[in-house]
């Protein structure tokens, strides 16, 4: 995608020889500007993971990073940094996300089927109401986290706006038409998880199913009908319910006073139908993670044994 490759042009240290693997291919990292540094790579719950042999690394190296670290032959999500030796910063440069990916689609055979090394961003949304930042789930919803990065990078959601808005439980925006038809002109699978969809998560908005209404899981034309639209929650005791039926893929994690001021403005139609005058989502920038600006974990993360 194009954003990945004009978010490489920013690493300073950390440089994959390309984007996608395979199984049996090796993940080589090129070393720039590294002076006394080791990698670390960590889950995204902030662990740092125990590697099989070196990790110091110089400038012009090349680190097989599949070799380094076994675990990345596992389904799931990693972070990759370069982290000085003489503690004058937590990591250099940008880290890289590194993503290992099952076959797409809730029928998909088992395995890992391609390996996926990008730099580790975040999006700040400006809107109506204030700025608006959120992280990703890269670790349980990769390819969804893709295709809204790669929407916000393109400028697909600039000008669009929250076209529906229920207090207390969501408000959903991304919609190229602005009356809840609107869609990217494709679709993308569920990347159903185990993240509970608590107040400022992201997920995506599907076509319901009147299964559902019953308990059941949504069918597969229901569950596969995602494409740009997503919502964000608000009160954890009303959205409950779609834990695992929904993918959940972000989370903000500054601006919330902003998504509740969209929430709370007043409704057109006496109260019946979308917002009178719905908020506006200016612009969505693609940020780099770096030391000085990481939502991903805090600084005291558990060290490998």
């Amino acid at each position: 995608m194009e954003f990945v490759a004009a978010l490489m042009m920013l690493y300073s240290v950390l440089v994959p020889s390309k984007v996608f693997y395979t199984p049996n291919q090796p993940i080589n990292v090129h070393i720039k500007d590294a002076t006394e540094a080791v990698l670390e790579l960590r889950d995204f719950d902030g662990k740092v993971l125990k590697a099989s042999g070196d990790t110091a690394i110089n400038a012009g190296q090349e680190v097989d990073i599949r070799a380094l670290y076994p675990q990345v032959n596992q389904i799931g999500g990693y972070i990759l940094c370069a982290v000085p030796k003489d503690g004058s910063a937590e990591f250099l440069g940008t880290p890289l996300a590194i993503t290992v990916r099952g076959g797409a689609g809730m029928n998909a055979p088992a395995g890992v089927m391609v390996t996926k090394v990008e730099p580790l961003s975040y999006v700040k949304m400006t809107t109506d109401a204030g700025d608006v930042s959120i992280k990703f789930y890269y670790d349980v919803a990769p390819n969804t986290v893709d295709n809204f990065l790669a929407l916000a990078a393109g400028g697909f959601y600039d000008g669009l706006t929250f076209h529906r808005v229920i207090p207390g439980f969501m408000i959903q925006g991304g919609d190229p038409i602005g009356d809840g038809s609107g869609v990217p002109g494709y679709t993308i699978n569920p990347e159903f998880n185990d993240r509970p969809h608590e107040e400022g998560v992201l997920s995506m908005a599907r076509q319901g199913d009147a299964g559902e209404r019953s308990g059941a899981m949504p069918g597969p034309e229901a569950a596969g009908s995602a494409g740009s639209q997503f919502f964000i929650c608000l009160d954890y005791s009303h959205t409950k319910h779609l834990d695992k039926k929904y993918t959940a893929f972000g989370k903000v994690f500054a601006g919330m006073d902003a998504v509740k001021k969209i929430a709370a403005a007043p409704a057109a139609n006496g109260g019946t139908g979308g917002p009178a005058k719905p908020a506006v989502m200016h612009t969505l920038k693609v940020i780099p993670v770096t030391a000085k600006d990481n939502p991903y974990w805090s600084k005291a993360a558990t060290p490998a044994k």
